[in-house]
Parts: structure tokens; sequence; C-alpha cells
């Protein structure tokens, strides 16, 4: 494995970039978070249990690994601290957590703000998962923010909190019609919070610089998908922070450089937690059916526990997040599922008012979109138990080497059950 690797999501997260981490986690000597916060969860199928992470990086299974949760992620410290007590009840080794004294707060403020504007927008949401994501980072790149070195310094926390809180408690009042909030009201949980993060908090751009500098293997964990990108995605129905691997060294505080390895995570068929147009969107029994088989437990959002959107595979958007993203290998997850179907159709073109197109296109066109639909075989049988590529039916690896070459990446791992040891290398 190269020194350096982001796993990083090709479509609309929920790919299954968690097992990819903790399958890998194994050969690695740090795992990072590079962006985003709670608002999304990783599931995790090993020999400790089942387990949904949602702010600890997906290396905490193993003893030997540094997690690190790096500057450009939105630290949610309640949720981290209930993750920690969770492992640590279920029999998980206390894991190697480190801090960034960079990485910034998620507050109840950004919270109630999340829920407030999303209630306000009703049916115009965009599907938030009401982790205060969007607000947080309003905040972050008005220069507003808290880091958490601020949590080691009382006055200088208070005087942070009450510049914050003063255009916040405008808009409360006369905005939401709410009460306003005093620094006062959050102090003191903030400061007893601060005692129990005190010893993770620290300089992790430093470490990682020497471990890259003497070839330690790193990996780079993303959160959500290409498709979820505030630049590159469906705007406005993405998320607030960068999804791509490009962004991966800035959010570790690793050299632009340094990543040598992208691995993109894509499921055989397609799945989406949130607003925004889904081309291959289904409805009806055949969504109950493909939703009842996906993964471990359905699919339901690890976050929200809402049913997920599901859809059959979609070459032109998985090409597109690959591309994005500079795949350099792609993983095919949950490949087991579709082990009931006659024949899968899978979508190679939109139909769009200007013709047939075979790139992603912008939003507005996006939305009135229909699949062009391409029918490969079924293979009909249950694959979960095969080890090696040549034990899976002809069918399954003609649907692989089609899906490759429509991506143009390798398909070098493809997953054929949730636990971590289903995985099939080719």
């Amino acid at each position: 494995m190269m020194t350096v690797t982001a796993i990083v999501g090709a479509n609309w997260g929920d790919e299954g970039k968690g097992k990819v981490t903790d399958l890998l986690a194994g050969q690695t000597s740090y795992v990072v978070r590079f962006q985003g916060g709670s608002n999304a969860g990783h599931t995790i199928i090993n020999d400790f249990g089942k387990f949904a992470l949602h702010m600890l990086p997906s290396g905490v299974f193993n003893p030997n690994v540094t997690n690190i949760i790096g500057p450009g992620t939105a630290l949610d410290i309640g949720v981290l601290l209930d993750e920690l007590k969770d492992l640590s009840a279920r029999g998980v080794p206390t894991p190697r957590l480190m801090i960034s004294d960079r990485a910034q707060l998620v507050l109840p403020v950004h919270r109630l703000l999340d829920e407030l504007e999303e209630e306000r927008l009703g049916n115009n949401g965009f599907g938030s998962t009401k982790r205060g994501i969007a607000p947080f980072y309003a905040d972050k790149y008005m220069k507003l923010g808290i880091q958490a070195a601020d949590l080691l310094e009382p006055a200088r926390l208070r005087n942070r909190m009450e510049r914050l809180l003063e255009t916040k408690n405008v808009l409360l009042q006369q905005f939401y019609g709410r009460p306003s909030i005093q620094a006062e009201e959050w102090l003191p949980e903030l400061l007893e919070q601060a005692k129990l993060l005190a010893p993770y908090i620290g300089d992790t751009t430093s470490l990682l610089h020497k471990a890259y500098r003497h070839g330690d293997p790193i990996l780079l964990e993303g959160q959500l998908g290409a498709l979820r990108d505030p630049d590159h995605g469906i705007y406005p129905f993405t998320t607030s922070s960068s999804t791509l691997a490009g962004y991966a060294p800035v959010g570790a505080g690793l050299p632009p450089y340094a990543v040598q390895n992208v691995i993109a995570v894509t499921k055989a068929y397609s799945s989406c937690v949130g607003a925004g147009p889904f081309v291959t969107e289904l409805h009806g029994e055949k969504a109950e059916e493909l939703r009842k088989r996906g993964g471990d437990a359905g699919e339901y959002g690890v976050t929200t526990g809402r049913p997920r959107r599901v859809g059959w595979f979609d070459a032109v958007a998985t090409r597109y997040g690959c591309r994005l993203q500079g795949a350099t290998s792609v993983v095919l997850t949950n490949l087991d599922v579709l082990g009931y179907l006659e024949e899968i159709p899978v979508c190679v073109g939109y139909e769009t008012t200007g013709g047939i197109i075979d790139n992603f296109p912008i939003t507005s066109k996006l939305e009135g979109a229909k699949p062009v639909y391409q029918r490969m075989p079924g293979w009909k049988c249950e694959i979960s138990d095969a080890k090696r590529y040549d034990e899976l039916p002809d069918a399954a690896k003609q649907y692989i080497e089609w899906m490759e070459s429509e991506i143009g990446v390798p398909i070098e791992t493809i997953s054929v059950g949730p636990r971590r040891d289903q995985v099939i290398k080719r």
C-alpha cells in the first residue's frame, strides 16, 4: 500500500467507506478524519460486533492505529465522548486518539440553528441531518469558530463564545422568535468536556508530517461522497465541506503531493440519504425490496435512521465521481445484494430536454433527467461465501467487468457481505 491513501466516496455517500477503512486499518499506522462531522455514520461489523461511528475515525478497532481528528473536521464533543464510552462498554480496547488543536467545535447553537432552518424550509429543505454542520462551517468561514485549543484557555473561550453569539442572538430572537443564549449558559459544560478532551488535544499536523517523512502508512478517511461536494456536487443539495480526495491533505494537515493512492468506494447499485435529484431512484415495491436487502440491516441512514433512497447503478454519476476523486482504484460494495434479480438494470445515460447525455450535468439539468437503462444478466444465487474472484458466477464477473469499463478505473476489491472478512481481492 502507498504511504498515504485517501478513502473517499464516488457517489452520494453511504458507499461503505467505514468498512473499507476498518479493513485496511490493519496495514496502517494512522487513520485520519479530514472533513465533516457527526452528520454521517460509518457502519462497521467486526469481531467486536456492529458499530455506527459518527465522529471517531474507523481505525479505532485496531490497537496499533493512531486515530486522528484533523483540523478540517467539525468536532462534536458530545458525540465523540459518547462513542468512546460505547466502545469501552462493549469491550473494545481504549483506542489511541489524537485531536488536532486546530479542529473547530460544533456547538449546541449550531445544532439549534440547523433544526430551526430545516423546519422553516419545510418541503424546500436540503435533507439536513440537523447535526449543525452548515451553521458550523458558516461560522468557520466567518472567522467566528472556536478551536479545540481554545477549550484549554477559559478566558479566551469565553471571549470567543461571546463574539460568536452576538449575531446568533439577533437571528434567534428576530428571525426565529426564540430566546437569546448567553455564553455563561454553556461555559460550565464546555469546561467540563475540556477536562476530558485535554489529554487528546495536540499538534497532529507535526505528528503526521513526521510520520509521512518516515514512510509510515497513513489512511485519510473521507465522509459522504463526490456528489455531495459543495463545488462539484448537486448544489445546493450538498454538504458544507469538500468531500474530495483533493481536500484530504488540507483537512488532515499534509502536503498536497503526499496522497498517492485514492480508493473510491461505490455500491453495486445506488443509494442516498438526503434531498436533491436522484436520476435512477426507485419507488414502491421495487425500492422496498432493494432497500430491505441492502447491507446488514437494510438501507436506512446510520445517523438519521431515515429510509435511504435507492436506485440502480448509475454509470454517469459514478464515472463523474471517480474522476473528481482522482480514483486510482475502486472498491465495489454490496454486490451480494443483487443476487435476487433475473436481470439488472444499469443507467448508461440521461435523457434531458437537450437530448441523451452521458456526462453528469449541473443541478438544473439533472432535475428533469430520466435514466437510459441497459440490462445485464443476473446471477440468481448467493455469493456472500465467495473468497476468490474465480468463485463468482460468470454473470457477476460480467457485471464487474462492464462497470470497470464504464467508469475507467480498476475495481481491485469486491465486498460480498457486511463483515470485515467478506471481501475478494482481484
